[in-house]
């Protein structure tokens, strides 16, 4: 196959990309004078994924929570036993993976033997093997990972935080599932959900680094294995969800140094993805700065009152099944911090937001994206998240340049609002 190259003119960087008969996304982003390389191979399948229509079926099929997360942990048994981590080793990689709400991933990053490692990548993820016996041993093991978060303070607030937030959208739930749900996990549903979510038509490959882009694609073309693409989407089905909040707080005690929160905003504009998710996500990174970054007026209040730590952190996820933006911290008084933030949302909305912090702040965010193409572990996983949006993280320009302060100033309005907010607070025991 042939690929496409795109060059970023405002980067200089080098993007070749195409779609393989099978239906994989292939995207190489050659770095020259770069130490290291870096491989993700990734499936549209998160946690949140748990009821779905297969493609060319019609009856709905529904799994216990946990199984996204038990499926990653499952693709690294070996039909003749062997050990992946050992392959990766033998020729320098260093392996890992990850299932997050909306995604799982496998990976590797390595300074040299990349087209063995990558050959190594592509023939695990399509090689599952699963039996009764040891699906039934990893319930022990990921049921003893599910009970260390159970005394996880910051995992705690974070969904926490959440289940206030959402009435029944399936973000809430832990990405592991359950001790119970997971109990209830079988091989047959294990290649279920294989058989439909790694169908490589529903995944691609990301490669960064200093790599020669003919040399990856003959790797990859090499080791895809027969797939006969889907010739339509898997339809993920999702509770309906109010556009209220569920609880305004929600508190519980652990064994932390000092309390734990997080305070945010549910965000109701969703259902879409593409320029237009991506327009909104650099209008809502602009204003979490502008409010509340390390200039402005409240951030020095807070810190001042010796209310928050240098780990106070706005941040905003979206989705386009759910979006919401969320600041976290430790404080002596988090409800004394929730209750300052409110105030300065409805000074700013009484006064209006600083056109002048708005012009400076737009450049910090430019600049941000710049930094992530210096790490080619960043680079390559934020590619790829925005990819299962629909969104091209080449476009980020041509799309950052049609933001204006009349763009964030309605944004603002819509978004933090008192009545979608909520606070979520771990104290010490």
């Amino acid at each position: 196959m042939k690929l496409n190259k795109q060059v970023n003119k405002m980067t200089g960087e080098t993007l070749l990309s195409g779609v393989h008969s099978s239906g994989l996304g292939i995207y190489i982003i050659p770095k020259k004078d770069y130490s290291s390389s870096y491989a993700i191979f990734g499936t549209r399948y998160g946690s949140v994924d748990s009821k779905f229509i297969v493609p060319g079926e019609s009856e709905v099929t529904e799994v216990p929570d946990g199984i996204a997360h038990y499926l990653e942990h499952k693709m690294f048994d070996q039909p003749d036993g062997s050990n992946v981590f050992d392959k990766f080793s033998k020729y320098g990689g260093n392996a890992n993976a990850f299932t997050s709400f909306n995604q799982t991933a496998y990976l590797f990053s390595a300074t040299a033997n990349i087209k063995e490692n990558l050959a190594a990548l592509l023939d695990y993820v399509q090689s599952p093997y699963f039996t009764p016996e040891s699906v039934q041993k990893e319930q022990g093991i990921i049921g003893q990972e599910i009970r260390m978060y159970d005394d996880n303070g910051g995992w705690q607030v974070f969904f926490d935080f959440l289940s206030c937030l959402y009435h029944n959208n399936p973000v809430k739930k832990e990405i592991a599932g359950t001790v119970e749900s997971i109990s209830h996990i079988t091989a047959e549903l294990l290649y279920k959900c294989y058989n439909t979510f790694y169908n490589l038509s529903n995944m691609a490959i990301v490669v960064v680094g200093n790599v020669d882009p003919d040399e990856i694609l003959a790797t990859i073309e090499a080791g895809i294995k027969k797939n006969e693409p889907f010739e339509e989407e898997i339809k993920k089905i999702y509770p309906d969800e109010p556009e209220t909040i569920a609880v305004p707080y929600m508190e519980k005690n652990l064994s932390v140094a000092q309390p734990l929160f997080m305070l945010g905003f549910k965000d109701n504009d969703t259902g879409y993805g593409g320029e237009r998710l991506l327009k909104k996500s650099i209008e809502m990174s602009i204003l979490l700065k502008m409010l509340f970054g390390k200039s402005s007026p409240v951030y020095k209040k807070l810190y001042e009152e010796g209310l928050i730590s240098a780990s106070f952190a706005p941040d905003y996820t979206m989705q386009p099944s759910y979006a919401f933006s969320s600041i976290e911290g430790e404080s002596r008084d988090p409800k004394r911090v929730y209750e300052i933030i409110l105030n300065e949302i409805e000074r700013v909305r009484r006064d209006g937001l600083d056109e002048d912090a708005f012009n400076r702040i737009k450049k910090v965010v430019w600049g941000n994206y710049i930094r992530t193409q210096n790490d080619v572990e960043e680079y390559a996983t934020t590619f790829m998240q925005l990819k299962f949006m629909d969104i091209d993280y080449f476009d980020y320009y041509d799309v950052y340049k049609t933001v204006t302060f009349e763009d964030v100033k309605k944004r603002f309005d819509a978004h933090f609002r008192k009545e979608l907010s909520a606070l979520s607070v771990v104290n010490p025991v």
